[in-house]
């Protein structure tokens, strides 16, 4: 019965957790897209990445913010859940995979993935998590 417990609290604990990712993930898009220049000079390190591209931040900030949502319309929304928890890890994950390849490359060193792991790494390891959370919860609705 215990373990029974832990699940129904793990069931609710965790679209919590992914709607404050995905409320996260959101506030950072809006950001970029109402102050790309701030935020291109506050977020430490995106400064050596190339020029700035107020176009360019946008773009991603629009995606930021697409996602950002996702995770949070899926922590409401069990029936969508898995897919839309799934496109956003997709993405936070090919993110955190082409910064390993720019290390991997040359085009950065080695010390920028500490450096990015908060803010690219971990919430791309997060989404994951919850979106194989969702799938193997999705009859738990």
């Amino acid at each position: 019965m215990n373990q029974s417990r832990g699940v129904s609290s793990m069931i609710k604990v965790i679209p919590v957790l992914a709607g404050i990712l995905g409320a996260g993930l959101a506030g950072n898009g809006v950001f970029m897209l109402v102050a790309p220049e701030a935020w291109y000079f506050a977020v430490p390190g995106v400064t050596t990445t190339g020029p700035f591209n107020q176009h360019f931040l946008r773009d991603i900030g629009l995606i930021f913010v697409f996602i950002g949502a996702g995770f949070v319309y899926g922590a409401a929304r069990p029936g969508p859940r898995s897919l839309l928890w799934t496109l956003g890890a997709v993405w936070l994950s090919g993110h955190a995979l082409f910064h390993f390849w720019e290390v991997a490359v040359g085009i950065c060193g080695p010390e920028v993935l500490s450096r990015d792991f908060p803010a690219v790494t971990l919430p791309a390891l997060i989404a994951v998590a919850f979106s194989v959370w969702s799938f193997r919860h999705a009859d738990h609705r």
